[in-house]
């Protein structure tokens, strides 16, 4: 089985020689399964000490970061999950210290997190409270102080969550090893204990380290402090990774299906006949013999049945299907029996590709493919939700019906940030999609994200209304790296393509993704009604869109001026 990741913790808080406590602390180890796609979270939190309610900040902070964390998409990154919840928990602090107390110092705390996942640790830090990490009996600070001192004696948070609507929060990553201790804590305990004495208590603690978190605040009020006390330590039993071979052997722990026939019956679905065939994949129409239903079946090459990637890849895809819920994307159905194969059961989607659609039209008309836009950003958009990018879209992986439905299959490409997250032991292509379709940053060795999905899209759209591509069929790799492709305005292809629409397109497809749409909706506006500003930069001359092209035209005119005048001047 593959090395789980495992950790001793401990936690400690007392109201010190405050009439209250407004600190609080908080762990929660998930069970196995988002253990291994959502992490560990340990959070501390210090509420102000001039605030209203910092009791009751501090305790909101911590009860709702672990409660609302673990409830993220898988699919997200630990970054995005996290922000997103701090940032939500901010906002209401805010808000209702404001309505409850009628002051922006109503509900104020600082925030401290780590989430432990896989064989990295995510810190997340607003505020004073301070992450120390103890490895090899060194002490590393791993947060920045938020604290502005005016004097000796005065002070003030710079920063912390209630205070404002817009919140900055400090976020790092850092490896974990086995044997790492990770310490956290509020400021009425790391402004009372030395390294060495810190360094001492952990040395010789043992399995409770609830008991060597209430030492160390021990320590801390004989030094008088005059503060609440609250720790956290955490030591790393064991990170989550696995080796090669615990690797191969999940991915192999069902056995490639023999090839499929006719009338033959694999757990319950009875093969119709063979709809698609590559070297890479099969895929069956079947029937359902409980429900009748009509199934697609889709079952790996055997000719990768030793390579870990393609094993990756297959089984990625079904995860990704079953987590999206989208009328434009193919459903992958949940298994009703027990599996003694590899594959994956999704809807049967009677149709052809958008391949096969276009060598059907005579003439293809913009309102056709506005439409079919429509659909195609519906149906991406719920890969974007869930922070994945699709990475193959392309009219071979779009399925549409005969009354107009288009689908978005095949998700073996998809970028996961949540998955990426897991340490394996093998190497993932960051070079996917299909070329002609796949963006530039790709080829610069940058990772995909929604604008890369986009200039895809907008490859796709400019092929069905010219069944041409932007930039020629399959510009040189040296052109994509020096950002030197040349776009061929659509609109001097197709002469029914309005400007406007092709300024839109141009936009999609820039090489450069900072150039591009950074939304669909944005896409989708501009391709629906004349974006004055776009069309105007359409049309600016030349040297306004691109000096240095110009420059260079002009320079090779007077070159060939010079070499005509040579030949006239000098004739042999």
């Amino acid at each position: 089985m593959p090395t789980k990741l495992t950790i001793q913790a401990g936690q400690y808080t007392s109201k010190g020689r405050k009439e209250r406590n407004e600190d609080c602390s908080g762990i929660l180890i998930p069970d196995d399964h988002l253990l291994l796609t959502k992490g560990i979270a340990v959070a501390i939190a210090d509420g102000m000490s001039g605030s209203d309610a910092g009791d009751i900040a501090s305790n909101t902070a911590i009860k709702s970061f672990l409660s609302d964390y673990h409830s993220t998409p898988e699919s997200w990154s630990v970054k995005k999950s996290a922000s997103k919840i701090i940032t939500s928990i901010n906002l209401w602090l805010y808000h209702h210290g404001q309505k409850d107390y009628g002051s922006t110092k109503g509900m104020v705390t600082t925030f401290s997190s780590i989430i432990f996942k896989s064989t990295s640790a995510f810190i997340f830090h607003i505020g004073d409270s301070k992450i120390l990490r103890i490895r090899d009996g060194k002490i590393k600070t791993l947060t920045n102080e938020h604290r502005i001192h005016i004097s000796r004696d005065r002070d003030y948070l710079s920063r912390a969550l209630g205070i404002d609507s817009i919140l900055q929060i400090d976020y790092t990553m850092t490896d974990i090893r086995r044997g790492d201790y990770y310490f956290l804590a509020t400021d009425g305990i790391h402004d009372f204990i030395s390294d060495k004495a810190l360094l001492e208590q952990v040395a010789n603690s043992g399995e409770n380290l609830d008991l060597t978190c209430k030492q160390i605040a021990d320590i801390a009020w004989e030094n008088g402090s005059d503060d609440n006390l609250t720790c956290q330590l955490v030591y790393i039993e064991q990170p989550g990774s696995m080796t090669e071979d615990e690797f191969f052997k999940q991915l192999t722990s069902l056995p490639f299906p023999p090839p499929l026939e006719n009338g033959m019956i694999l757990d319950g679905y009875k093969v119709i006949r063979e709809l698609h065939a590559t070297k890479h994949i099969q895929v069956y129409l079947a029937e359902d013999s409980e429900s009748g239903e009509k199934v697609v079946l889709k079952t790996p090459s055997v000719n990768f049945e030793d390579d870990p990637v393609y094993i990756d890849m297959f089984v990625h895809e079904e995860w990704v299907g079953k987590r999206i819920h989208n009328p434009h994307v193919m459903r992958v159905c949940e298994n009703k029996r027990q599996r003694t194969f590899l594959y994956y059961v999704a809807e049967y989607l009677p149709g052809q590709t958008l391949t096969q659609w276009l060598d059907d039209q005579k003439q293809v008309k913009l309102n056709d493919v506005r439409n079919i836009l429509d659909q195609l950003i519906k149906g991406l958009r719920a890969f974007h939700r869930l922070d994945m990018v699709h990475q193959d879209i392309k009219p071979d992986n779009i399925i549409i019906s005969s009354d107009g439905i288009v689908k978005i299959v095949d998700f073996g490409s998809t970028r996961i940030p949540g998955i990426e997250e897991i340490t394996t032991p093998i190497e993932r292509n960051t070079l996917v999609g299909t070329v002609n379709y796949i963006a530039p940053e790709y080829y610069q060795g940058h990772k995909g994200n929604n604008q890369s999905d986009i200039y895809s899209l907008g490859v796709l759209i400019y092929y069905l209304l010219s069944k041409q591509y932007p930039y020629g069929d399959e510009p040189s790799e040296k052109l994509i790296k020096n950002n030197a492709l040349e776009y061929k305005p659509l609109s001097a292809i197709n002469p029914e393509v309005p400007a406007w629409v092709d300024a839109a397109i141009q936009k999609a497809v820039h090489p450069k993704p900072s150039q591009r749409y950074s939304t669909l909706s944005e896409f989708w506006v501009d391709f629906n009604k004349p974006n004055p500003n776009l069309v105007q930069n359409h049309r600016k001359p030349l040297i306004e869109k691109d000096p240095v092209k110009f420059w260079k035209l002009i320079a090779l005119s007077e070159l060939i001026l010079i070499i005509l005048l040579i030949i006239f001047l000098h004739p042999t």
